[in-house]
């Protein structure tokens, strides 16, 4: 349960990165879908995105519609949709994320906030419940969130807390985080932490992780198969920082996607 916890503050993490890039390439990258076109087709308005993946002993599948509420110099996107986390044994875990919007989108320095509560729901002995806390102007600890797993009977097992932008902790059993609650903090145990920076890092901040997503190599390249995105030469264009010709091949393959 409390791993999972971590997996749902890592989402959230990756926000963290973003920055304001000049040259930026117009609409957002296509899904290309395996599946019978007269049956399903991606959704570009409003933003439907879907995701599967497997791994030894997990199954990870969910679905997203993001709702957005401008506000002059701010925007707030608003997820709905459900994630689902199932292990080999039959445990499965649900959760929705929370609201996240984006300031200064005009002037100024570009951030975000995450904020709301998030329920993650077992389907057998515990679930857990993070608080966002949203940031304020005065607010000189940011990024907060605290949260409890508790088993059926609502008896707390765990007590979560840490920045969903640095690292979370957790002691076992209920525990305050605020007045003689403090001492108890000394014993907690490190949970997740966020990962170093590359030391040259690319110009959209990328982890060390997510820079090699796209690598290609030769022998990798003979067992692809045509579709898969790590070809797309508009994807290659953007990342080597060559955003006109990566603007150009991206409208030319959304053309040919309409056809």
């Amino acid at each position: 349960m409390i791993l999972t916890e971590c997996l749902t503050i890592t989402e959230a993490s990756g926000f963290d990165r973003l920055i304001l890039r000049s040259g930026n390439v117009s609409g957002s990258p296509f899904v290309e879908a395996l599946i019978p076109p007269a049956l399903y087709r991606v959704s570009h308005h409003p933003t439907i995105v879907a995701c599967h993946c497997e791994g030894t002993g997990w199954k990870f599948w969910g679905d997203s519609n993001l709702k957005s509420k401008f506000w002059g110099r701010s925007i707030m996107l608003e997820p709905v949709g459900v994630l689902t986390l199932e292990f080999e044994d039959g445990e499965v875990f649900q959760w929705s994320k929370v609201t996240t919007s984006i300031y200064n989108l005009i002037l100024g320095k570009l951030y975000c906030d995450h904020y709301g509560t998030m329920q993650i729901k077992g389907n057998r002995e515990y679930s857990c419940k993070l608080k966002f806390k949203e940031q304020s102007i005065v607010d000189r600890n940011p990024h907060q969130v605290h949260g409890v797993v508790q088993d059926k009977n609502g008896k707390t097992a765990a007590t979560l807390f840490g920045k969903w932008n640095e690292s979370m902790q957790y002691v076992n059993g209920e525990c305050s985080i605020k007045g003689k609650g403090q001492e108890s903090l000394s014993e907690a145990d490190l949970l997740w932490k966020k990962s170093k920076p590359p030391k040259f890092p690319t110009r959209y901040n990328l982890t060390r992780f997510a820079i090699t997503l796209n690598e290609l190599t030769p022998d990798l390249k003979e067992k692809l198969p045509p579709t898969d995105s790590r070809l797309r030469p508009d994807q290659r264009y953007l990342e080597n920082g060559k955003y006109e010709m990566a603007n150009s091949e991206k409208l030319r393959l959304e053309q040919r996607q309409r056809q």
